[in-house]
């Protein structure tokens, strides 16, 4: 507590302003739960590990850290852009529609099967560098992915992709140098070598992981989870710690006490 007169009822703790207000865990508990996060465990094997008590307790946890990878990224985006091709990077992109699957095709339908809302992915691939952009569109339509490909590709550089009529004898005309593949023939074209196969194996580990944290019950939850997929294939996995060395920079940045 404050000595001061007008300070004697104010009282602050050494989580006050960090990470941890609020939160009756333990710190301990909370760096265990940092690092199996950058792992990317599942809660029930967070819970097996004795990192907390309940799924609740878990939940909130990584609606946290999920919130800090958020915060990094838009913070990231002011700074320097999310914009991807130029001098050796080609662009593959496609669309991919994340519903919850039932079991054995049983079950009730959930929310997740009435959301009709698609992912649309962009990958930049340079050498062994993967950088993703992912965005939740209402439809694939020209009007929906034109302008998120303008926005997030450089102007000039070579795109990839199948030949979806939404973007398919447009993109050259906007500057871009666009290779398509004919997926009801073949995986990759004949005549210029060019294939999706960068995309298509990133939508498994995609789904994988969606699934795995079961990060498709709401809109909104999926969308936090593209974005921390974001995060990871653009700060995490260039940082020479690796994604937990970024995780805590990123929270000091988020709470700078």
């Amino acid at each position: 507590c404050c000595k001061r007169a007008s300070h004697r009822k104010v009282s602050r703790t050494i989580r006050t302003g960090s990470l941890f207000e609020k939160s009756k865990s333990s710190l301990f508990s909370w760096m265990k739960f940092i690092y199996r996060f950058s792992q990317g465990l599942r809660q029930i094997d967070m819970i097996d590990d004795d990192v907390a008590g309940s799924s609740k307790t878990l939940s909130a946890m990584a609606k946290r850290i999920r919130q800090v990878c958020i915060s990094a990224m838009e913070r990231h985006g002011v700074n320097k852009g999310h914009c991807l091709g130029g001098h050796k990077e080609f662009v593959v992109m496609d669309e991919s529609c994340l519903r919850h699957q039932r079991k054995y095709a049983r079950g009730r339908f959930g929310n997740a099967w009435k959301r009709k809302k698609w992912v649309f992915g962009l990958m930049g691939v340079k050498d062994k560098r993967r950088r993703l952009v992912l965005k939740l569109v209402e439809k694939r339509t020209r009007r929906h992915l034109v302008p998120l490909i303008r926005q997030h590709v450089k102007s000039g550089s070579a795109i990839i992709s199948d030949e979806w009529r939404a973007y398919k004898n447009v993109l050259t005309n906007m500057g871009y140098k666009h290779y398509t593949v004919n997926h009801s023939r073949w995986f990759a074209d004949p005549h210029s070598g060019s294939h999706t196969q960068h995309i298509e194996r990133a939508w498994m580990t995609i789904k994988g992981h969606i699934r795995r944290l079961r990060g498709n019950r709401t809109e909104m939850l999926l969308e936090e989870h593209l974005k921390v997929l974001e995060w990871s294939s653009w700060l995490g996995s260039k940082h020479p710690d690796g994604p937990l060395g970024r995780l805590f920079k990123d929270i000091w940045k988020s709470f700078p006490v």
